[in-house]
């Protein structure tokens, strides 16, 4: 059994994303524990009330949420009449029996689950100390239920391997589809928590891929100058749609704090990857490859291209996101030879005329302009290049001539006189 504490600040959004899967048919309320009704004759708003009575008595405390997700492997066989008993005896052990919980049954996963709702506030107003619950209670009550009901233990690392959410649990967000403060949520959630990103442009390639983008507003925006976040929808071209959601108006509030503190720890999380994606790359790059092919291969092996481009359509960056690892890496992060320039540079054009690569002095490839600018590259570009190859652009789209030609000089006549 794997147990995950989530501490919060917004009950009614915990509430507000189980009730949600029930409504969809992907959960189910078990029981509803020291509350005035049995869970079947409680409604959305009874459930509401009970926890706001208990936060009215500390209003002092704001941090009065928890989320417990309590995960079984699927070779323990548990009905629900056993896991609303393994739910009391865990709520007993940490000290929450007498606390009002909620407990849902999820069945959204390849293995069976339950989600715990609850409060740290008592009924005389005292919280109950959070502070290495996990570590100190949450441990200790996971390691004798495992022993009293016989479940595959924690430490076993097949059961490790069953309980990582797959990527099919989570699906793309299509507007119209899906309501868009839900589809949003549950993606930035996943997503924010379960992969390995060290900066925003990392975490929009991710993000790119369920049809979201976190969008900071424009460099002089009020939103920009506060560190604002919101996250909005894309439609099939890539273009914002719908009403954007503010982060802190999301469950677990994934600020642009939150990202940038996690930022750190997944830079040390990521570096055993590091190695093993660059050896992936080296391999697609050693045939000849067009860009598209390029992203083919790569998509192939379950790594994802993204091309960062300017309005003019001018390549400035790339990153690779890997689904087997959950890791993000920005191209020039894995070094030189992995920047958008050095991989679009590296392309073997097949093509003939002014779609062949043309080597340039130092023996680089100078790409087509329009797929890439030297002024947009991720790595620093001296003016005296970025000039040169300014200068010769009109010839080589005009031509498909090699630049670099030796020309004859002409000798000075000497004049007699």
């Amino acid at each position: 059994m794997v147990a995950k504490i989530i501490i919060g600040k917004h009950i009614p959004g915990i509430i507000g994303y189980n009730e949600h899967k029930v409504e969809k048919g992907v959960a189910e309320l078990l029981t509803a524990e020291n509350f005035f009704a049995d869970a079947s004759k409680l409604t959305f708003s009874n459930k509401l009330k009970h926890f706001a009575a208990f936060a009215e008595k500390n209003r002092r405390t704001k941090t009065n949420a928890m989320h417990i997700s309590l995960n079984f492997d699927n070779t323990d066989k548990l009905n629900n009449e056993l896991l609303v008993e393994i739910g009391k005896r865990y709520m007993t052990s940490i000290g929450f029996g007498e606390q009002p919980y909620l407990l849902y049954r999820h069945h959204d996963a390849a293995h069976p689950h339950v989600h715990i709702v609850t409060t740290n506030i008592q009924s005389d107003g005292q919280r109950i100390d959070l502070h290495n619950i996990g570590k100190n209670k949450s441990e200790i009550a996971r390691k004798e239920i495992e022993k009293e009901y016989g479940l595959v233990q924690a430490e076993s690392k097949q059961l490790t391997e069953k309980l990582q959410l797959r990527e099919v649990d989570v699906d793309q967000a299509l507007y119209g589809k899906h309501e868009t403060k839900q589809a949003i949520s549950n993606i930035v959630r996943y997503v924010s928590r379960n992969w390995k990103y060290t900066s925003l442009p990392e975490l929009n390639a991710v993000l790119h891929h369920y049809n979201v983008i976190a969008d900071r507003g424009a460099e002089h925006s009020k939103m920009f100058k506060k560190n604002g976040l919101v996250y909005s929808l894309l439609d099939s071209n890539g273009q914002k749609i719908g009403v954007p959601i503010k982060a802190s108006g999301i469950y677990g509030k994934p600020t642009l704090s939150f990202l940038e503190s996690r930022y750190k720890l997944n830079e040390a999380l990521r570096k055993p990857f590091k190695f093993q994606l660059k050896q992936v790359i080296d391999e697609v790059l050693k045939s000849p490859s067009s860009r598209d092919e390029f992203e083919q291969k790569l998509k192939q092996k379950g790594i994802k291209v993204l091309f960062r481009q300017n309005d003019e359509g001018r390549v400035y960056g790339i990153t690779f996101t890997d689904f087997h690892s959950k890791c993000v890496f920005n191209g020039s992060s894995l070094g030189k030879n992995y920047s958008a320039k050095a991989v679009i540079g590296g392309f073997v054009k097949k093509s003939e005329g002014n779609q062949h690569p043309i080597l340039n002095n130092i023996g680089n490839v100078i790409p087509t302009p329009t797929s890439y600018h030297p002024d947009y590259s991720e790595d620093k570009v001296s003016s005296s290049n970025t000039i040169l190859n300014d200068l010769l652009r009109s010839e080589y789209e005009g031509s498909g001539i090699a630049l670099f030609q030796n020309k004859r000089k002409k000798k000075k006549r000497k004049l007699n006189l």
